[in-house]
């Protein structure tokens, strides 16, 4: 007698509101960790979310997964941002221009350097969200200078160490937490970008910044 062979079964799909629960961890916790550090107390982004201790640690095990989702999260939504400036057929610094803001907002170099202090940088979820902006940042980078219209000495590293300086307040100024220093970001943003249109007015010192420079200890 033959034994039916049983049929696998679909894992269930999450119900939508835990779904929502999950992104309102995620963006609490951004919100949170581009002002205070990867240190802020998880029941004050419970708090902050609107749900529970418990839905918090359902979703995310200890602090360090709960950080590397806040990063993967807005390295994703950068990357989409940049595929859609690449598949815009207009001005080549202007495609640069709408991804750097974007960036901007996203305040994405604010969060990467939190990775090396609190887990592994070279986990895989990391390592693949991280390729995936820097290719594509380089092509459109790469783009704007076939066009004539980024100077040739800058790279990667320059527009994403500008863009991490002009994205978190400065110390002291009493701007955390507050729209006041939002206003001021994308005035800034625009005159590193201006500063990096060619034909370049000066010789910069030193050398470019590259992505292995940005990785070296």
């Amino acid at each position: 007698m033959q034994t039916a062979t049983p049929v696998a079964r679909k894992a269930p799909r999450p119900r939508a509101d835990a779904l929502r629960n999950r992104e309102r961890i995620v963006t609490a916790a951004r919100e949170m960790f581009v002002v205070s550090g990867p240190d802020v107390p998880l029941d004050e982004i419970a708090r902050r979310a609107g749900v529970g201790n418990a839905t918090v640690y359902r979703n995310f095990p200890d602090r360090d997964a709960l950080v590397r989702e806040v990063v993967c999260s807005v390295m994703d939504r950068t990357a989409e941002a940049a595929e859609q400036a690449l598949a815009e057929t207009g001005d080549a610094f202007e495609a640069l221009e709408r991804f750097a803001h974007t960036a901007a907002d996203e305040r994405i170099s604010a969060l990467c350097p939190m990775v090396s202090s609190t887990f592994d940088q070279h986990h895989p979820d990391l390592e693949e969200a991280r390729r995936r902006v820097e290719n594509l940042v380089v092509r459109l980078m790469d783009r704007a200078k076939a066009a004539g219209q980024l100077r040739g000495d800058v790279e990667f590293g320059d527009l994403l160490v500008g863009i991490s300086q002009l994205s978190r307040p400065p110390a002291g100024t009493g701007c955390e937490n507050s729209d006041r220093f939002d206003r001021f970001v994308h005035r800034h943003v625009q005159l590193l970008l201006d500063g990096m249109r060619a034909p370049a007015p000066s010789v910069l010192p030193g050398t470019a910044v590259t992505m292995e420079d940005l990785r070296r200890p």
